[in-house]
């Protein structure tokens, strides 16, 4: 039987550079302001957009990457799980805090956030993940270094005359 599925995928602009911090055991603990935005026609068929921010918090070797690459504006692709919290302010009431845990960042567009490459298509960024063991190791998903090599074949390539273009 299942235990339950928490999955979380982002697409959007950091709304600031990322703040980057590191434990007392040297881990770094990345934490972007990332902004997605939907757009919809109201019933008299104005454009409505709604913006909606996530704080979205990245470990180890995944933060490094991020807190050295990424900048404000820039588009980016976020795989993870949410959080939610409770802890007691300096005032003694109680707050909450809702965070997106990321096992896989990829950068999308160009350095300065232009563009609009989509995950998974050739040209878009470099991808990275937390997985295989090896925590936030870059890698083409969840398996850290995984690239296999393209299969070896006896055959000849087609010859010219076959291709129909």
């Amino acid at each position: 039987m299942a235990r339950g599925v928490n999955k979380v995928i982002l697409v959007g602009n950091l709304g600031n550079d990322p703040d980057v911090k590191y434990t007392q055991g040297g881990m770094a603990v990345t934490t972007l302001s990332l902004a997605t935005t939907s757009v919809r026609k109201d019933r008299d068929g104005n454009t409505q957009e709604r913006t909606e921010w996530h704080r979205v918090k990245l470990f180890g070797k995944l933060g490094e990457i991020a807190g050295e690459y990424l900048k404000k504006g820039r588009q980016v692709y976020i795989e993870g799980s949410i959080r939610y919290d409770k802890f007691t302010g300096q005032d003694g009431q109680e707050r909450y805090i809702t965070e997106i845990i990321a096992d896989e960042m990829q950068m999308l567009g160009g350095p300065g956030g232009e563009g609009g490459e989509r995950p998974g298509r050739s040209g878009g960024g470099e991808r990275y993940g937390r997985g295989g063991g090896e925590r936030g190791g870059p890698g083409p998903g969840r398996g850290g270094q995984e690239r296999s090599a393209p299969a070896q074949r006896n055959e000849e390539p087609f010859p010219d005359d076959d291709i129909p273009f």
